[in-house]
């Protein structure tokens, strides 16, 4: 549905693409289920990355704003995942990295803390800290619509699974994969507990060496594993993070209350270029396999956010693994345990739900584009039934 450049090493050709990427991700696709919802961030070219947040669109494809929430709120995240929000995370700090500024990432952030009656989340107060990549305030980059609504969705999401941790906004210069990199950096080097990376991009050979700005030993690092289907990302292949895809997430008249199938939008795979972690053990990738875990992505069970600085302001509805990935960050933040890679939720996975339907794309019948009993792509190992496997 969405085009993402390959790296092809000439700067005309990688412009044109984003170019028909953006051009063909204005008009909004209607689900299989019928709501209609585009990329918030299409398209990237060689050496930058695309964000994985899909916004719920009405007739003319334009974000649909309303008034009052729709979409799923922190009770119904803290109920579904069996979450100990209320007590637990104090101390912990979300570092949450994206592109470019957000001027109204703050006061947005008040608007969704008040309407969940969520304690005030301020710079004031210090619980809510914005710097550029260089860990300096000011100075931030320029402001981008997409990327705006990235960072509501992804504070937004911190805040909804553990209220009590303090938010880190580290905004990149650009959406190059440098600048990036340099911000999960900064965002380590300023005590981040959990760094969560909600972007990404096609993989390249380099990869191997670039993950190592993902490799921060104490703190674990979240990140999204594509809206695009079946196929892989970077920096989700890293071997030093957890890879977290995407859901669809319902109420269902069962002991849990909730039920989960796998998103058709998740990115999942075999690396292309990452060797097999260690504590991977599946046999039909030899090398580093995508996802981890996972939790809602599927717009069509989207959450509820608020952003005002892009012109169809106010309460909006969002999925992909934009989603996912801050909810895992909050995650690890209330669970406290010193993480270093994704290995954690593999020595848990009876603290885990396990999905077992759905389709990412087609893949031979695999388990790395369809969900299964125990482990595979779309979901991974799972999705949290408490904090225990984080």
């Amino acid at each position: 549905m969405f085009v993402t450049a390959r790296r092809t090493g000439r700067t005309a050709v990688a412009a044109l693409i984003l170019s028909l990427a953006s051009a063909s991700a204005a008009v909004a696709a209607p689900s299989a289920q019928g709501v209609a919802h585009k990329a918030v961030c299409p398209g990237a070219p060689a050496g930058f990355a695309h964000c994985d947040s899909q916004v719920v669109t009405d007739g003319s494809g334009a974000p649909l704003a309303t008034a009052t929430p729709s979409g799923y709120g922190p009770a119904d995240l803290q109920a579904a995942y069996v979450l100990p929000s209320a007590t637990a995370g104090a101390g912990r700090t979300i570092a949450i990295v994206d592109a470019y500024d957000d001027p109204n990432a703050e006061s947005d952030l008040g608007v969704y803390r008040a309407q969940y009656g969520l304690s005030p989340c301020t710079t004031a107060n210090g619980c809510f800290k914005k710097v550029n990549q260089a860990g300096v305030q000011g100075s931030y980059p320029r402001a981008d619509g997409g990327w705006a609504q990235e960072i509501s969705l992804d504070v937004d999401m911190a805040s909804a699974v553990c209220p009590n941790c303090k938010i880190l906004l580290v905004e990149a210069k650009t959406n190059s994969f440098a600048n990036l990199s340099t911000a999960v950096d900064t965002a380590a080097a300023l005590g981040a507990s959990t760094i969560s990376n909600s972007y990404g991009g096609s993989e390249y050979a380099s990869e191997v060496t670039d993950q190592s700005h993902y490799n921060h030993p104490g703190i674990a690092v979240t990140v999204s594993s594509g809206d695009n289907g079946y196929g892989v990302e970077f920096p989700a292949a890293s071997q030093y993070v957890t890879a977290v895809g995407g859901t669809s997430l319902k109420r269902a008249a069962s002991t849990r209350g909730w039920a989960e199938t796998a998103w058709s939008g998740a990115g999942s795979g075999c690396s292309a270029y990452i060797a097999k972690p260690s504590w991977q053990k599946d046999t039909g990738c030899s090398k580093r396999t995508v996802a981890d875990v996972s939790a809602v992505a599927d717009p069509n069970t989207g959450v509820a956010v608020y952003d005002s600085f892009r012109g169809s302001g106010g309460w909006l509805v969002f999925g992909g693994t934009s989603v996912s990935a801050p909810v895992i960050a909050g995650v690890y933040a209330l669970a406290g345990n010193t993480v270093s890679d994704g290995s954690y939720p593999y020595l848990h996975t009876s603290d885990l739900f396990d999905v077992t339907s759905g389709s990412n794309g087609t893949c031979g019948g695999s388990y790395l584009c369809t969900a299964t009993t125990g482990f595979d792509g779309p979901t991974g190992l799972g999705t949290p039934n408490g904090v225990g496997a984080f």
